[in-house]
Order: C-alpha cells, then sequence, then structure tokens
C-alpha cells in the first residue's frame, strides 16, 4: 500500500517562502463569502498568516505579520466570527510579550489589534495553546502572575477569559492539576523519565455540553471538569496512561454521540525515540470511570522513525463548532509528524480502521529529512488543510475515500 491513499492533493501554499505551520488553523468565512484560513506558526519570525482558499487550487496569501523579537512564538490561534485570538509564549519566564492578543479581521488584508491579556510573570512563559468558539470565552494554556509552580515545566495551567467586550478581556475563573503549585495540600507528582511537565494543553468546551471542559494536561494525562460555574472549576474524573507509556496528553475530543473521548499523546522527540505515542479510544459512558477501549492503528515505528523527525501522535481534527467545520463521531482526522495525515474509521470503536492517509514528500529546506504533518481542519466539505512544522507550509486535500 502507498503511503498516501484516499487522498487528492487540490492545492499547496509555501506562505510567502516561511511555512512552518504550527497548531492553530482556523476559517473565516468573511461577509463577502471569501473562506480565509489562519494559521499560527511553529516559531518567529512570523506571527500568524492569512491565506484565501475560497479557490482551493489556487490559494493565495493576502495577509502575514511579525513576531516583535526572536524569543517569542504564537503556536495557536482561533477565529470567531470577525475576531481573531492569537497565544504568545516565550522562550523563557518573565519575558513579554506573553498572553492573548485579539484582533479585528473584519478586514482580513488589514489584522486590527482591539486588545492585549497579559499573562506574564516572573514563572510564565504567556499561553500556549487557547479555544476560542463561541464570540465571547476563551478557553487556554497559560501562565500567570501570580501562578508559581514547584517545577518551572509545570507553569501552564487552565484559564478562562470573557472576551463579551473584546477590548477590555478579563480572566472569570482558573484550575490546575493539584500538587503542582506551590502552597498546594496535594502531593506533588511524580515525574516521568521523559519529563515533559504536568500542565495543561488543549482545554476544548462545546456548545453540545457549555458545563463540561475537556483538557489534556501532558504528564498528568486526560481531565473533565465541570465548569458549570467557571469562576470554580470542579474535577468530575481523570485518565492518566502515564506511566507506564511515555507522557505529553495533548487532546481531549469527545465523541458525544458515542460516549466516547479520543485522547491524543503528542511524540516530542525525533527518531521514535518516546515511542509509543499514541491515540486512544476511551469509554466515557460513564464519565466517571473513564475506560481505554483501542487505540488508533499506526505503521510500525521501526519502519518511520528512522525516516527522521518526529513520528507519532499528534493534533485532531477537534469537530470545532461553526458553520465552516466538519463535524463527526466516525471518522477521526489526526496528524502523525513523519507519518502524515491519517483517517480512522471508529464504527466499530474496539477495531478502528485506517482508511486514508497523506505522507508527502520532505519539503525541501527541512532540517528532517521526511514530513512533519503538524496539524489539521476539515471544513464543512470534508476538504482538508494540513498544515507542515517545517518549511513545507499549507497543503488542501480532497478525499476520494
Amino acid at each position: 500500500m502507498s503511503d498516501t491513499y484516499g487522498f487528492r492533493l487540490l492545492g499547496e501554499d509555501l506562505l510567502s517562502g516561511f511555512g512552518a505551520v504550527g497548531e492553530g488553523m482556523s476559517m473565516q468565512l468573511t461577509g463577502d463569502k471569501r473562506r480565509i484560513m489562519w494559521l499560527a506558526h511553529e516559531g518567529p519570525p512570523k506571527n500568524f498568516t492569512g491565506v484565501d482558499v475560497s479557490d482551493p487550487r489556487r490559494p493565495k496569501v493576502i495577509a502575514q505579520t511579525d513576531m516583535p523579537h526572536g524569543k517569542v512564538r504564537s503556536n495557536s490561534l482561533e477565529v470567531c466570527g470577525d475576531l481573531l485570538a492569537v497565544a504568545y509564549q516565550t522562550v523563557e519566564p518573565g519575558m513579554t510579550p506573553a498572553g492573548i492578543e485579539l484582533f479585528d479581521i473584519s478586514v482580513p488584508e488589514n489584522p486590527r489589534s482591539i486588545s492585549f491579556f497579559d499573562c506574564s510573570g516572573p514563572y510564565s512563559r504567556g499561553v500556549h495553546c487557547l479555544w476560542f468558539v463561541d464570540g465571547r470565552t476563551i478557553h487556554f494554556a497559560g501562565g500567570a502572575a501570580d501562578f508559581q509552580p514547584h517545577d518551572q515545566k509545570d507553569d501552564q495551567i487552565y484559564r478562562i477569559l470573557d472576551v463579551a467586550d473584546p477590548a477590555r478581556p478579563h480572566e472569570i475563573g482558573r484550575w490546575w492539576m493539584p500538587g503542582t503549585r506551590v502552597g498546594d495540600d496535594a502531593p506533588r507528582p511524580e515525574r516521568l523519565p521523559i519529563d515533559s511537565g504536568f500542565r495543561a494543553h488543549n482545554t476544548n468546551v462545546y456548545p453540545d455540553r457549555p458545563d463540561r471542559a475537556y483538557v489534556g494536561y501532558l504528564d498528568g494525562g486526560a481531565f473533565v471538569l465541570d465548569i458549570a460555574d467557571m469562576g470554580n472549576p470542579r474535577l468530575v474524573s481523570a485518565w492518566n496512561p502515564h506511566p507506564p507509556y511515555p507522557g505529553f496528553t495533548h487532546t481531549v475530543l469527545p465523541l458525544f454521540s458515542r460516549d466516547l473521548l479520543i485522547v491524543s499523546d503528542e511524540c516530542v522527540r525525533d527518531d521514535g525515540k518516546d515511542w509509543p505515542k499514541l491515540t486512544w479510544v476511551v469509554d466515557a459512558r460513564r464519565e466517571t470511570n473513564l475506560v481505554p477501549i483501542a487505540t488508533l492503528p499506526l505503521p510500525a515505528v521501526e519502519e518511520y522513525g528512522p525516516r527522521g523527525g518526529r513520528y507519532g501522535s499528534h493534533n485532531l481534527h477537534e469537530n470545532r463548532p461553526g458553520e465552516v467545520s466538519f463535524k463527526s463521531d466516525t471518522l477521526i482526522f489526526g496528524t502523525y509528524f513523519n507519518g502524515g495525515l491519517r483517517v480512522h474509521d471508529l464504527s466499530n470503536p474496539l477495531q478502528p480502521k485506517e482508511v486514508a492517509a497523506f505522507v508527502p514528500p520532505a519539503p525541501a529546506g527541512s532540517r528532517v529529512p521526511a514530513v512533519q504533518i503538524n496539524d489539521v481542519f476539515v471544513d464543512e466539505n470534508m476538504l482538508v488543510y494540513a498544515g507542515e512544522r517545517q518549511t513545507g507550509g499549507l497543503y488542501i486535500l480532497e478525499p476520494t475515500f
């Protein structure tokens, strides 16, 4: 079987020669019915890029902005209407800008800054990842000026931001894994052999269950939180396969009609050195008793690990709410670095089946000899947008399966 099957490549764009897509991909439908794909970047010098994908065969960069300096990145972003939220994370704690910037993108060619929510502080590197789907609340993984972790790797917690007035964002709630903050009564967590930290990553909240947050917490595993009172998030349940598996829980994706969670663990080492990094299928019929029942099948690490760069699970298409997002409780679109983009059918959740894969050649100028597909977004027409971590930029695909 070819590495690539079940997809037709429609278009690609190297993003004005920069490439380097992070894990922020969000589509805007403009007032004049254009489709703009907004992309966060893996690192400086670029901040974010807007690509007109109205004609998927001829994508065109219409906006691209720069970072203020070389020690800050905008790894994550989300669009809601004509409002763009961008996360800023610094290389070291105590640096700026570290927080969330809101932009008016009603004229996509000219993003206009509205406000900045500062998350800087002596122990804070700012914001790594954010979730913004309802137009008024941002859920994010970020540090805070008044949060002191026992270990610097545990600096980013789950925080909730009210942006109903975009010019005056303010915090309304927060939660962290007990034992990670100086002053906590709970015992400190045991560090893993590959220590990625106990901090928040994806912080997903859906209109189907607005009283629940589904939080990936790296080496701390997956958490389901009751946020009916956003000022006082409360733990509902936790699931953590680390140890014995290596850590870095990244995304917790609920499939509400199936009573399932899809949980991905991000690969963070090159050449398969932190294998296995898997995407798990978890039975959530009783949300207080989460039970793993399968993993999404992947090609052998002996085949892909030596190709170069990372190989293992990472991002998922997260069934993002909104009119331009594909939603399915059966098809799972995921990215696996040099394993490319893969689609799994969960008709039988005990035996997931791969039904398509896209593994292009390594892009020119990459630091590694294999592609590194980093993130994925699927629109309501089931067109697939895949971002490459190094120099490959944006791929636009049409499913043929």
